[in-house]
């Protein structure tokens, strides 16, 4: 596999085609316009500075172009950052194409579909069972390409699928620990919670927040989905208000995002696995950066720390 710009140390020089996942316009202290880019490929991204940047750069180097970059590997605070010595937009002769440059999920859309269907299929519940594969069925395109964020964990294309599948194998372990978990509630609450991500974002490339995601967002958007696919299937049950009740605190408390906090164990076990998901997600793409005997970068939503990996890893 060829070499990808994580690969690269600091001081080696690049000459590379990457692509602007985001482009950002800043004033520097001399009072001329700069662009802050993210740049990336398949293994990943890295930030660079292009100076003196004109209104032309602007539009030359938005978000979901491709360029080609020779510059230096740098560490800036701690951090590897790209010294940019020349750039130039991508023409028909370069042959290269968006999905070379996208970071996707370990797992096949098919897998994960397989995954998901199975978890379905073994839902006892039928009116959990129901509302669970009539929202999968309604935005399923969309579920299987979004990242699950865009940035901090799985924020990759399939990102959102890849973080559900994996929190619904952490669920089936930990209910064969916890016999008492209604398994039907918390695999249903898993497969839900983040599902209005499809509608508050924008699309698995160069994602933002759409208008409603900023206005509303997925929380309270999934919470109207369940209530209106209810309605439509004739479903008014308790197992409705527990559904939405799983995804309205699955953030766990108000200052991290939860109108409620859990108040059923079911909701209260989501937010545990939701959480470890994230956060080992967020750990391991830190770690991936550095070698054994290294700090990683701060990890901003872990408390700012940088963690350490150990010598005997591999």
């Amino acid at each position: 596999m060829a070499k990808g710009i994580l690969d690269y140390e600091v001081g080696e020089q690049i000459e590379l085609y990457l692509l602007i996942k985001t482009s950002t316009k800043g004033i520097a202290s001399n009072g001329k316009p700069f662009l802050t880019l993210i740049l990336q490929d398949q293994s990943g991204d890295i930030e660079a500075k292009l100076w003196d940047a004109n209104e032309e750069d602007e539009k030359m180097y938005a978000a979901q172009t491709i360029v080609k970059i020779q510059g230096d590997v740098q560490n800036y605070r701690g951090k590897s950052q790209l010294k940019i010595r020349q750039i130039r937009r991508t023409g028909p002769a370069d042959a290269v194409k968006l999905e070379d440059f996208l970071e996707t999920a370990p797992l096949s859309q098919d897998e994960m579909v397989s995954k998901l269907t199975q978890y379905i299929f073994d839902m006892k519940n039928p009116n959990i069972q129901r509302i669970t594969r009539h929202l999968i069925k309604k935005h399923q395109k969309a579920f299987l390409e979004y990242p699950a964020a865009t940035k901090n964990h799985h924020e990759f294309v399939s990102g959102l699928a890849y973080h559900v599948v994996s929190m619904l194998d952490l669920a089936k372990a930990i209910s064969g620990l916890y016999p008492s978990l209604d398994r039907d509630l918390l695999y249903a609450g898993i497969i839900l919670h983040d599902m209005g991500k499809v509608m508050e974002l924008s699309g698995p490339i160069s994602t933002v927040y759409t208008l409603e995601g900023n206005l509303l967002g997925h929380i309270t958007i999934m919470i109207n989905e369940i209530g209106k696919v209810a309605e439509e299937l004739g479903i008014n049950g308790e197992e409705v208000l527990i559904l939405q009740h799983l995804v309205l605190s699955h953030h766990g408390k108000a200052e991290w995002g939860s109108p409620k906090p859990p108040l059923v164990k079911e909701a209260e076990i989501l937010h545990y696995i939701d959480n470890l998901d994230a956060k080992m997600n967020m750990l391991d793409r830190a770690l991936e950066r550095v070698k054994p005997g290294e700090f990683t970068e701060r990890v901003f939503a872990l408390d700012n720390r940088s963690f350490y990996k150990p010598t005997f890893h591999k």
